[in-house]
């Protein structure tokens, strides 16, 4: 196990300790009855939140997990998996993860609490025999816990929550015109929403996405929804509106089951009364 080091049962020391990288919704709590005397729980993933991730860039993420055991620990892991607990392909592959575990005693256990930030890196060779993320990977993973203690007996546990993965999406190309124009005309905002491609590390045009078109007046902080529409073959998007007063448009996807939220840039108009 990378990362693997001797863990030193003192009270409030930082551990050196090898974790894998885990990610999603929730808060799991360990299921069935803990083996060896140790169990895991307050696993939090992703501060609640999906994980988004695109075609090259390193993503981070961060987990926290609470570990107790009877008996001072050799080396402890949570980490996301599809297929079964002990065969299974672990999405932490692709990961790399920093050490910063606390340790406390009480009560006759030992306390390891975790918060820790990992890196996964969408084109890892460790990952689906060196093809990186695929996209059937953009679904719900399972959550499986290991503990092992120092001098022997261990614990595999699969906990009781998932990690939503989702494809990253991005809106491209926006663009109102004209600029300036004059109260009353019509202003075409045009734009191209992508998605990422895992199987080949690229981005293609997201057809069929319902998209909002959205407003902010000059002078406001906040959007607003004005309308909402389809996109195209190839991820187009094109809409007209009506001319009434200076502002910035913009368009937004909230995502769905397998594709993360996207928000363009604002585009400024300028109305001529």
């Amino acid at each position: 196990m990378k990362g693997k080091r001797p863990v030193q049962a003192a009270a409030a020391a930082t551990l050196g300790c090898a974790l894998t990288v885990v990610w999603g919704p929730g808060t799991a709590q360990a299921t069935g009855t803990p083996e060896n005397g140790i169990s895991f729980y307050n696993v939090v993933f992703n501060d609640g939140e999906p994980v988004v991730i695109g075609t090259t860039n390193t993503v981070q993420i961060p987990v926290t997990f609470t570990v107790k055991s009877t008996a001072p620990l050799d080396w402890f892991r949570v980490w996301a998996y599809k297929g079964t607990l002990t065969n299974g392909d672990a999405l932490n592959d692709a990961s790399e993860w920093n050490e910063d575990c606390r340790e406390s005693k009480a009560g006759g256990f030992y306390f390891y609490d975790c918060d820790r930030v990992h890196d996964i890196d969408p084109r890892s060779e460790r990952l689906n025999g060196g093809k990186g993320l695929i996209n059937a990977d953009a679904t719900s993973w399972k959550v499986g816990a290991t503990g092992v203690r120092l001098g022997g007996g261990f614990d595999d546990d699969h906990l009781s929550t998932t990690v939503q993965v989702k494809r990253y999406d991005r809106i491209r190309d926006m663009n109102a015109s004209p600029e300036p124009v004059t109260a009353g005309k019509a202003i075409t905002v045009k734009g191209t929403i992508q998605r990422a491609n895992w199987d080949t590390n690229h981005y293609d045009g997201y057809s069929g996405r319902r998209v909002s078109l959205q407003f902010k007046p000059a002078g406001s902080s906040s959007y607003s929804t004005v309308k909402k529409v389809y996109s195209g073959t190839g991820g187009t998007l094109s809409t007209t509106v009506t001319a009434t007063q200076d502002g910035a448009w913009r368009w937004k996807y909230y995502g769905n089951s397998t594709s993360g939220p996207a928000t363009s840039h604002g585009d400024y108009v300028d109305v001529v009364q």
